[in-house]
């Protein structure tokens, strides 16, 4: 389950919790899209563009070892052809077998540090993202909440958020005002041309709340 995901699922919960409560009378509710607001906030695209950098600097890096450990394997096809040459002298085998050894043990040993280096700069990304994810949706809910106290209203419905079981929380609102057109303007006020999502470009991912694990290696 993502991020977004959980952290609206627990307003949700909450919300529901304290309006089943609530003491007969007139309410003011409004309903916001928590899933709309994350996707089109330009911190959202700005942090995700950073990621996607970091990333291809992460391949590039795992490329480079993969290339050294290719030109290993073709040394290591070389020697082994000339294991196999009928012609060759015995003691000449034993230096070329010894020389074998040696360079498949450096292949090893290189693929393990690339295979750790992966799994450990993949790890500390997704960490990153993550803690960077909550940091923009706790600005979210601040603006909701602010724009709640000064509206007047009782109750603020996340309308995307889901159950465990993948179920809408809300399924019905009665008079209820959507204020996200209003929350998303605010939001993108002061953000720079560039910054602002693509018409037409695929959202930005939401993270998971585990990392994920490393490429497997090719």
């Amino acid at each position: 389950m993502t991020i977004i995901r959980r952290f609206l699922a627990v307003i949700s919960a909450a919300a529901m919790v304290s309006f089943a409560s609530a003491q007969d009378g007139k309410l003011k509710i409004a309903t916001v899209d928590m899933q709309e607001l994350f996707k089109q906030y330009y911190k959202t695209n700005d942090a995700q563009k950073q990621i996607n950098v970091e990333r291809a600097r992460i391949q590039k890096d795992n490329n480079e070892r993969l290339a050294r450990i290719r030109e290993l394997e073709g040394t290591l096809g070389g020697l082994r052809k000339q294991l196999e040459d009928p012609t060759i002298n015995e003691s000449k085998k034993q230096q070329l077998f010894k020389d074998w050894q040696m360079q498949q043990q450096e292949g090893i040993a290189l693929d393990r540090e690339r295979r750790e280096f992966l799994q450990r700069r993949n790890q500390a990304l997704n960490e990153k993202m993550v803690q960077r994810m909550k940091g923009i949706l706790e600005e979210i809910r601040k603006l909701v909440e602010e724009q709640a106290k000064k509206d007047d209203f009782d109750y603020v419905f996340d309308k995307s958020g889901l159950s465990t079981s993948q179920v809408p929380f809300l399924l019905y609102t009665k008079d209820a005002t959507d204020i996200t057109a209003g929350l998303l303007k605010d939001l993108n006020k002061d953000a720079p041309a560039e910054s602002l999502p693509t018409p037409g470009e695929p959202a930005p991912e939401l993270p998971e709340t585990t990392p994920a694990p490393a490429p497997a290696a090719e």
